[in-house]
């Protein structure tokens, strides 16, 4: 163990001081990585700032692009040969077809390279040619970067909090009612542990459909090519002193253990810890409709998240990334055309509510974080209606079940988040003052001009704050 931590650090150190080298002498690289919990739009996210970063009409946000200093931008074959490459241009034909389709969900880690040819700027800038940056864009599960509270926890520590917590969700009387009927004690026997298993995932399943976010371990959800093996085959489980040796739950704890150390532990080293840049990508709106414990819920993944960009709490991080931090964090409310824009600043103000706690206890070192509300792409446009003698500012667009166009007013917002985050705290059930409803749109059919983009909101200033700096 000491040799491997040994032989990690060193590897890491040699490939820091090579991608400094690297920056500084030929070719920049920004690493970007881009995550989000179930539902928040990575896919349609990546898609969008990509093709608005290859035709930049509707980027005047971004310094470079509106000053005309992006020559060209363009893909290139990805640096990692070992990584699915991120299938934008499937992506981007569901987007821009006839009859447009979301495309589907992030399922593992993918990566995509877009290179800038940029012009240089200053006194010297008329000397020099064009010089190319390189963005390496890193998509993968939020339910992964969840896992990394594990790491802190043994397994019984882990099956307690986890039973005290779903024990009143009717998600979960299914799988509470199979573990009440399993002795732990008994001899281990693999079709009783995977059916305990396979009732847990379903619960996990159920849970995020229903709003919650706390959906760990999240290979549990998106098991690729480990479906099936030990290492997702356990389950939380009472612990009543030592567990005897070969009994179900001392196999359970191995299986936990196994886990945290070939599925956490790898993902963190060869993916998370080479990040410069990170994008969080937050549903909020589908949180608020929801209700109060999906809001709770979601403040409390994002204290989770966040754990995974202060590495000081865990010794692993810390070895592991050997004082590299993320150098700039955007956390963005997703879905911004779902509200007249009038609404965008308190959509805005709730995103900032969600993670203060937990940017406050944060120790960033340095790392400039922001909260926004975005579209990646905007599926709507705004009306005002009177309805009952009373001018309400909507949204119309395609609903995604039906297929008919309508016009939707979601409630308005409260000016101050408290309104909503105090209730959730509190353990409320239901909003007692006010009712906020969603609706699914689907992508609106596009009609793109040369040289523009799809068109968004703020995703030009949401590249400028990631990347504006470095072009």
């Amino acid at each position: 163990m000491v040799f491997t931590s040994i032989a990690d650090g060193i590897t890491r150190t040699v490939e820091g001081i090579g991608d400094t080298v690297s920056g500084a002498f030929f070719e920049p690289v920004i690493r970007l990585g881009v995550t989000g919990l179930a539902r928040s739009g990575k896919t349609v996210f990546i898609t969008s700032l990509v093709a608005n970063l290859m035709d930049r009409g509707r980027m005047p946000q971004l310094v470079a692009a509106a000053d005309g200093r992006i020559a060209a931008a363009f893909l290139q074959p990805q640096p990692d040969d070992t990584v699915p490459r991120f299938e934008y241009e499937a992506h981007y034909a569901a987007l821009t077809a006839d009859a447009p389709r979301w495309p589907d969900s992030t399922r593992a880690v993918s990566e995509l390279r877009l290179s800038l040819r940029v012009k240089p700027t200053g006194l010297l800038g008329g000397l020099q040619g064009p010089r190319t940056v390189h963005l390496d864009i890193v998509d993968y599960p939020g339910e992964w970067l969840l896992d990394l509270a594990l790491l802190d926890k043994d397994y019984a520590q882990w099956s307690a909090e986890v039973l005290a917590r779903i024990e009143a969700r009717p998600e979960a009387a299914d799988f509470l009612t199979r573990m009440r009927a399993t002795d732990g004690a008994a001899a281990h026997d693999e079709p009783t542990a995977k059916a305990l298993a396979d009732s847990f995932t379903a619960y996990l399943a159920a849970a995020r459909d229903g709003g919650y976010y706390d959906c760990t371990p999240g290979r549990f959800l998106l098991p690729g090519d480990l479906a099936g093996s030990p290492v997702l085959t356990f389950a939380p489980m009472p612990q009543a002193g030592e567990a005897p040796r070969r009994s179900l739950t001392r196999e359970m704890a191995r299986r936990f253990e196994a886990y945290k150390r070939e599925v956490v532990k790898p993902f963190f080293r060869d993916h998370f810890a080479k990040i410069d840049r990170q994008v969080v990508l937050v549903d909020a709106l589908g949180a608020i409709n929801a209700g109060p414990r999906a809001v709770e819920d979601m403040r409390h993944a994002m204290a989770d998240i966040l754990s995974a960009f202060r590495p000081g709490r865990n010794a692993f991080l810390s070895q592991l990334l050997l004082g590299k931090r993320v150098e700039k964090i955007l956390f963005a409310a997703t879905k911004a055309d779902h509200l007249h824009h009038s609404q965008h600043a308190r959509l805005t103000a709730i995103m900032e509510a969600l993670t203060r706690e937990a940017r406050d206890r944060a120790d960033f070192a340095g790392a400039q974080t922001q909260a926004m509300a975005i579209a990646a792409l905007r599926a709507t446009t705004e009306e005002t209606i009177t309805h009952n003698g009373r001018e309400l500012d909507c949204v119309r667009g395609t609903l995604l079940d039906s297929g008919k166009r309508a016009a939707f007013y979601p409630g308005a917002l409260p000016e101050d988040p408290n309104r909503l985050l105090s209730p959730a705290r509190d353990g409320a059930e239901t909003w007692l003052d006010a009712d906020y409803q969603i609706m699914r749109f689907a992508p609106a059919r596009l009609t793109l001009k040369p040289g523009e983009g799809p068109p968004h909101i703020r995703l030009d200033r949401a590249a400028q704050f990631l990347i504006g700096d470095k072009l």
